[in-house]
């Protein structure tokens, strides 16, 4: 044991996407022309629905929160991306990396039950609207979020307590552009079997509490539009729950294909691929997917902007 302690890294290396120095430079230039994007349409969305008295609602509480979990996430990982597109030493130390980790996890999670949230605010505004406003007030709302964090914190401390009780002694090159669980357990030199086993349990019923949940909601929500026999009133049930049944599709079918099973199943090509779509991709989609869909945002921004040409007229 002795001699395991002496020898364990204190560093990693992340391997990165490519080694070549033309599609790095590429990489580069995509990865900070989406990281812009993700904070200029997040930061933006946060502050359209603050400014708007009329986005004072429920359904755009929960987004306006999305939009900050989707801000942080990008912001764990893609700074350090950029850095090691552009640079030759790619190593992290093992508390930052484990830091990553952690934030990672810990925002990936809380997103899961935000958007279990959002299926409950709209499945209570479908099916029992008269309801809405008290079943779903501030305090609910509230109640909801923070259960949500309370949630995340837990699953990413039970992760990286797992993880860093590991000894890692033999390799310290991470097959990944960032600290993800899968390639950091691969290189651990110690028996990872019971570790594994509670981080998939962990992870398995984050995902699978949360999608049930979503699914429900869903179902409750399809039978009662079939019900309605205003087409109108179809239309706008569809239209509301349309872009939140998009953000989840996208957002749950790249986790489950990532993380639902055995590390050992890790593949460096197909699982860097989905990464990189749900660590970088996914944050800059959801302001488009929740506004460029829906009108009550496009006709807000019209009324921030008028009133900010209207305040400077009168200056």
């Amino acid at each position: 044991m002795g001699q395991r302690n002496n020898t364990q890294v204190s560093s990693f290396i992340l391997r990165g996407l490519t080694d070549s120095a033309g599609i790095r430079l590429a990489l580069f230039t995509l990865f900070l022309l989406i990281y812009l994007i993700t904070m200029l349409g997040n930061a933006g969305m946060i502050l359209i629905i603050r400014l708007d008295l009329q986005l004072h609602t429920p359904m755009y509480f929960f987004l306006s929160h999305l939009s900050f979990l989707d801000l942080s996430y990008s912001t764990v990982i893609t700074p350090k991306t950029l850095e090691n597109l552009l640079t030759s030493a790619k190593s992290i130390s093992q508390m930052n990396c484990f830091t990553q980790m952690y934030f990672f996890v810990f925002l990936g999670a809380t997103e899961c039950f935000l958007l279990s949230s959002m299926a409950y605010d709209r499945y209570v505004a479908i099916c029992n609207p008269l309801h809405y406003p008290i079943v779903m007030s501030l305090r609910r709302c509230c109640f909801l979020i923070l259960g949500s964090y309370l949630i995340g914190f837990l699953d990413s401390f039970v992760n990286v307590l797992c993880i860093s009780r590991l000894h890692f002694c033999e390799s310290s090159v991470i097959q990944h552009f960032f600290c993800d669980t899968s390639p950091i357990l691969a290189l651990s030199c110690t028996d990872t079997h019971d570790i594994e086993i509670m981080i998939f349990t962990v992870t398995g019923i984050t995902l699978m509490v949360s999608l049930i949940t979503i699914s429900v909601s869903y179902m409750f929500i399809l039978s009662t539009v079939l019900k309605t026999t205003s087409t109108s009133g179809k239309q706008k049930a569809f239209s509301t729950c349309g872009s939140h049944l998009l953000g989840v599709t996208i957002f749950y079918g790249t986790m489950i294909f990532t993380y639902l099973k055995p590390s050992k199943s890790y593949s460096l090509g197909k699982d860097q691929v989905a990464s990189v779509f749900y660590t970088i991709v996914i944050p800059m989609l959801n302001p488009f997917i929740y506004s460029l869909r829906n009108k009550e945002v496009k006709n807000a921004l019209c009324r921030v902007t008028r009133k900010r040409e209207g305040s400077r007229q009168l200056k």
